[in-house]
């Protein structure tokens, strides 16, 4: 048995050994009080929402019967263990994993695919980098494998979708929970729906939270506020209409230096590399959402979604650029970044059931209209002492500037000033969309499942820099790219369902964030992706499942020849691997959620394979939360995850080293309206290092750290 196996199954049991006495969870006893309501496919029993549909899919299929792997993580699961992240839920999904997002944004590595643009508010794109915040979700979808048919181009591992809080009709109540943290941060959240009229509700949800943690100089704060309302216009419409306010700002740190052995320098787990005045990020966000659904028969639904996004973003940082150990100096380099969207997205769909002859379809067929303006510009600093946009300074804590003031390691003073201009480009974007997919019924044993999307991608991009010659100020390209989809869904009996999928996606070369289609990304096609899974689902009985599956992702990347720039060459990679999934409840009070993962990849170049490793792919992750109902009132919990060692740069000279990570919980319910919750992350206070940006920029993870929570409605 390899180190790594040892560790994993010692970890497993330990795990297994400890919640079994003492983990906590939602009893099955509560379950069995038949206390069940439905509400937008989703159901509660008692305390515990189960989630057998999923959002993102448009179509009313069973998890069991979806040919791709996927998770759900809902509003209980996400109090219950302390989430306050995506990264926080990332932690505990098989297949995914986190990157840095240089201390600013969500960043999600799906099957070894980054991205920071793959995000969905109710299946709507939500590709704007910033951090995510969950006070008014009902759950959490993780979708793994391209994904284009639904949601267009990218998705090219998974997507992340985020199922908002709706107005419930005929219910009042109010929801609230408030927290306080160990390293001195607070926050609070309200949830209240009003019941307005037989056929009409409001429901608001609000936070507001005050950012501390571990590292010198970091706060922040978060406002968060989301009225919706929800009309029955008649017995066969509804109307949801909803509008987000988002205020956010926190302190940037984007980690630590790697040393001569490659690995972060663990004796600067408490310097900060950055400024401690200039470091921030400042986003305000206005949402707007309104979703139409009418029931024209049984069998036929259809829906019509408008959204609009206006975006305005800040990132200012300092980091470290480059360290050498021998002299123990580092350089730090940075920017200001400014960006302002606005998201424009139009979107109807319909949704029938009818058969031909012996076969039963489920149809979805729709259209999509984007429309995007983005503004962005950089600014490089320039420091005084070294005219360069790059200062060094002798390591200590703190570093000897601040403010953009300072002095460097050559004991001279050095300011900065912004005013080396990197980009200023502004962009519009312009997408056209339809697609159909048919969930065809041959028997009661097997479906197949059939579709395409048709994408027209236009983007023009106007580059505002003054030093660019006017002939190339302005670029423009348009794409038209169909993506297919095929699954095959076998079910010997009701409970088990044997897969098999192919799907394609693509990621045009203005990239996810559209920052420019300058040089040769003008004349060069999108990048296209292929995805192979194979799986297995089984619901042992109601409430409890374990899914399977084994995938392989082809990325085809055209790259002008070096011999000739009038062809192309086409370079593939692959990334392959499987995953394993447990979710449900194993007895009346022991709750379960675990999942491992396997991933390997090999980086290719013109040449071919390199031999070297993709950057930020762990071999293995694991990760296992049991929750333990030991009385009616009182409960625990114990979870692990665990990450295997990984490459933080490409040409894997730098190493994020291994780690496991132990947390745990405990609630009292004082009232059957009011809990109490103690939640502890890094119960062993291990020094570890979750993910990465580049060579020098290695996070460091919280130590051991508590969370009181209490929440409850009235």
């Amino acid at each position: 048995m390899t180190a790594f196996s040892t560790q994993l199954f010692s970890s497993a049991a330990l795990a297994l050994v400890l919640a079994a006495p003492i983990a906590a969870a939602e009893t099955a006893g509560d379950a069995a009080n038949d206390d069940v309501y439905v509400q937008d496919q989703i159901v509660v029993v008692g305390t515990y929402l189960y989630a057998d549909q999923v959002n993102a899919l448009k179509s009313p299929t069973p998890i069991i019967d979806v040919p791709q792997s996927l998770s759900i993580v809902t509003a209980d699961q996400i109090l219950q263990q302390g989430f306050d992240s995506i990264g926080d839920i990332i932690d505990y999904t098989p297949g995914v994993s986190t990157s840095q997002g240089e201390g600013h944004r969500d960043a999600v590595i799906f099957r070894g695919v980054r991205s920071t643009a793959d995000f969905f508010i109710d299946g709507v794109r939500d590709d704007v980098q910033y951090y995510r915040p969950l006070y008014n979700l009902e759950q959490v979808e993780i979708l793994r494998g391209p994904n284009a048919l639904l949601f267009g181009r990218g998705g090219t591992g998974g997507i992340l979708n985020r199922v908002t809080k709706k107005g419930v009709l005929g219910e009042t109540f109010t929801d609230y929970q408030a927290s306080l943290n160990s390293f001195g941060g607070f926050g609070a959240q309200v949830d209240s729906n009003f019941e307005v009229s037989d056929t009409a509700a409001f429901r608001i949800n609000a936070m507001y939270e005050s950012l501390e943690n571990h590292r010198d100089f970091y706060d922040g704060e978060r406002i968060g506020i989301n009225p919706t309302a929800r009309f029955e216009l008649s017995p066969a419409t509804t109307l949801d209409v909803s509008y987000e306010y988002v205020d956010h700002e926190r302190f940037i740190d984007r980690g630590i230096p790697t040393g001569a052995n490659g690995e972060p320098v663990e004796a600067f787990e408490d310097i900060v590399f950055g400024d401690p005045e200039l470091n921030t990020t400042e986003l305000e966000a206005h949402l707007v959402r309104a979703l139409v659904q009418h029931q024209f028969a049984d069998t036929l639904k259809g829906r019509v979604s408008v959204f609009y996004g206006d975006y305005d973003k800040l990132y200012n940082n300092f980091y470290a650029a480059s360290f050498d150990p021998v002299t123990n100096i580092v350089g730090i380099d940075g920017y200001v970044d400014t960006t302002q969207r606005q998201n424009l997205i139009l979107s109807g769909d319909l949704i029938g059931e009818f058969e031909t002859g012996r076969f039963g379809h489920t149809i979805v067929s729709g259209v999509e209209y984007i429309d995007t303006s983005n503004d962005n510009d950089r600014f490089n600093p320039v420091w005084s002492g070294s005219n360069d946009d790059v200062e060094f300074f002798n390591v200590m804590r703190p570093l000897s500037f601040s403010g953009g003031t300072g002095t460097n390691a050559s004991g001279n003073a050095t300011t900065l000033a912004f005013s080396d201009l990197n980009d200023d480009t502004a962009a519009t974007v312009e997408v056209i969309s339809a697609y159909i997919q048919d969930e065809i019924e041959i028997s009661d044993q097997l479906d197949i499942i059939i579709g395409a999307r048709f994408d027209r991608f236009d983007i023009s991009v106007d580059n505002l820099d003054p030093s660019v010659a006017p002939a190339d100020r302005n670029r423009s390209r348009t794409d038209e790219e169909i993506s297919p989809r095929f699954g095959l869904v076998y079910k010997p009996i009701e409970n088990i369902s044997i897969y098999g999928s192919y799907s394609e996606s693509f990621l045009p070369r203005s990239g996810e964030q559209f920052a420019n289609i300058n040089g040769d990304n003008n004349a060069l096609d999108p990048n296209t992706f292929t995805n192979l899974e194979a799986g297995v689902k089984w619901d042992f009985q109601p409430g409890i499942s374990f899914t399977a599956a084994v995938f392989e992702i082809e990325q085809s990347s055209p790259q002008v020849a070096d011999n000739d720039a009038s062809t192309l060459d086409v370079i593939d990679t692959e990334i392959t691997g499987f995953e394993l999934q447990l979710q449900g409840q194993l007895s009346e009070r022991w709750y379960i959620s675990g999942g491992y993962s396997y991933l390997d990849g090999e980086q290719v170049d013109r040449s071919g394979p390199t031999g070297l490793r993709p950057r930020e792919l762990p071999e293995n992750m694991f990760s296992l939360w049991n929750s333990y109902q030991v009385t009616d009132r009182f409960g625990l919990g114990l979870g692990v995850t665990y990450q295997d060692e990984s490459f933080i740069n490409n040409s894997n000279s730098a190493v994020l080293p291994s780690y496991t990570r132990f947390d745990a919980a405990a609630y009292y319910d004082i009232s059957d309206d009011l809990r109490v919750q103690l939640n502890i992350e890094n119960l062993a206070d291990e020094l570890y290092f979750p993910n990465s940006h580049s060579t020098h920029q290695a996070s460091v993870g919280a130590p051991l750290n508590a969370r009181v929570t209490i929440s409850g409605r009235f």
